[in-house]
Parts: structure tokens; C-alpha cells; sequence
């Protein structure tokens, strides 16, 4: 699988200051400082050729109310929207679906808007159009709840879990959509990663760790590499589950030290 980067850069602007603070009315400190905000999309694994998402948008909000109001636009997506392939985001690859500066206050949520052209791949190579509704009419809010220091880059990493977000609609034959995702700061997390040196080709490799009740996982990609984001600091146990047909054993390796904002690198790894 290809290691590729996809850029999506936007530029603070008066219009979009003067925009984001008529939303913070409960903003008293009056700062006119500014911060640096990305926003990048990871993806958790899932046992389909494709899973490919139509992205309108990347928004935030300054409150973590339900109402639809106070939404403000960071991306800077094609008109029409741009479809990705979940699945390209494996072995450390992220997608940047927002580069810019916000004004230095609390940020409540994020928001992925998708369109309707989301579809998935089966493992036979039928493609299958994917329903969204919600995700098509809301969008997928997600809690930051986070107050920015003026002179502060801050890097989100969204981890859409492909798995549990794509479900078989009975025996209709169709496929829908129910994103499942989390969303955390690579500055109060680490990342787990590491190189599987006796990956056969077509051979999946799951890697894997238990961050309390949720489990954070991630496919290796064609070179081996796989890589865990948005992991808390901790000691934690990695497993490794090689495919079946692979007739290699799962292995487990303990003692992993995660440190906030730094990169666990376990090294070459034999199954």
C-alpha cells in the first residue's frame, strides 16, 4: 500500500476571525491571540478491500452545545467534496484535513461532514454504495472540550474505526454507515509503532493495545510498518495477530512505554 500524505491547508483570514468570535459569547477574555490547529484523520482497521468517504468539510465550535449553531469552517475541501480511501491511512499514514491558526480560545468540538458518494469495497471486489444519513445531515461531532494558549500548535488526530462503522444491513445486501470514531490531541498521547520483518504479501498483521475499556488498533501496511496513535501515556501489552491462513502465532509484548508526545518506536519485529 502506498505511504501517501494528502494536504488539505487553510489560512486564517479577517472574515474568519471576525466569524469565530461573534460564535465565542462566552468568551470574556477578549485575547487576540492566536493558535495553530491541525486536524488529521487516522483510520482503525476493517476487513473490506475499500472503505471510501466523500469529506465536505472539517468544523469547529467554541461550545460543546448540541444546537447547530456556531460552526465555523477550517477545511478547505474541492467544491463537490473529495473522496479518500479509509483504508490508505495504515503503517503511520494520516490524512490533514485542516492546517491553520484559530483565535486562542475554548474549542468545544470538531466536525467531519461528509457527502453522499461514501462507498466500500468488498473483499470480491463488488462495490457497494454506503447509506449516511446522520453523518450526511449533522455531520460527526466529536467532543475536544480544550482551551488553547495563544503561541500553541495543536494537532488532533481523528481515528475513524472502520470495523464497527460500516454494518451489513441484514439480508438486504446494502451497507451502511455508523461512524464510529475518537478524537484525541497528539499532545496528551503517544505513539506506539513498529516494523513487522516476516509480513507476507497479502498477509494482514493487526496490531493492537488496551487503552482501559476501548481497544486502539491499526492494520501493518505492505512494508510491515504499523502504528498506533493517539495512544495515553502508560505501560501497555502489544499484540500482534498475523492472518490466520498466515500460520503464524499472535504475539504479545509487554512493558511498552508510551510518553506524551513522543514516538514509541518498538523496532524490527519477528512473528
Amino acid at each position: 500500500m502506498k505511504n501517501i500524505k494528502v494536504y488539505v491547508l487553510s489560512f486564517l483570514v479577517i472574515a474568519f476571525v471576525s466569524l469565530f468570535f461573534s460564535a465565542c459569547n462566552d468568551d470574556s477574555s477578549g485575547s487576540s491571540q492566536t493558535s495553530a490547529i491541525k486536524v488529521r484523520l487516522v483510520d482503525a482497521p476493517g476487513d473490506y478491500k475499500e472503505v471510501n468517504i466523500d469529506v465536505r468539510d472539517i468544523m469547529i465550535k467554541n461550545s460543546t452545545n448540541i444546537d447547530d449553531q456556531g460552526w465555523v469552517s477550517i477545511g478547505n475541501t474541492p467544491s463537490g467534496g473529495k473522496i479518500y480511501n479509509l483504508l490508505d491511512l495504515t503503517g503511520g499514514v494520516s490524512l490533514m484535513l485542516a492546517d491553520t491558526l484559530i483565535p486562542s480560545v475554548y474549542l468545544g468540538q470538531v466536525r467531519l461532514l461528509l457527502g453522499d458518494k461514501n462507498t466500500v469495497m468488498l473483499k470480491d471486489g463488488t462495490i457497494m454504495p454506503l447509506s449516511t444519513p446522520s453523518a450526511q445531515q449533522s455531520g460527526l461531532k466529536l467532543k475536544v472540550n480544550q482551551t488553547l494558549l495563544g503561541g500553541v500548535s495543536y494537532e488532533f488526530l481523528m481515528d475513524f474505526d472502520v470495523d464497527h462503522s460500516v454494518v451489513k444491513a441484514g439480508n438486504s445486501g446494502n451497507y451502511n454507515l455508523h461512524p464510529v470514531m475518537r478524537v484525541t490531541a497528539a499532545a496528551t498521547s503517544g505513539v506506539i509503532k513498529g516494523t513487522i520483518t516476516n509480513i507476507a504479501v497479502a498477509k494482514q498483521v493487526l496490531a493492537s493495545v488496551v487503552v482501559g475499556t476501548e481497544i486502539v488498533s491499526a492494520y501493518a501496511n505492505a512494508q510491515g510498518i504499523f502504528q498506533l496513535n493517539g495512544v495515553p501515556p502508560g505501560t501497555y501489552i502489544v499484540t500482534l495477530t498475523p492472518d490466520v491462513s498466515s500460520g503464524l502465532l499472535i504475539k504479545t509484548i509487554p512493558d511498552v512505554i508510551v510518553v506524551n508526545g513522543a514516538v514509541k518506536d518498538m523496532g524490527s519485529i519477528t512473528l
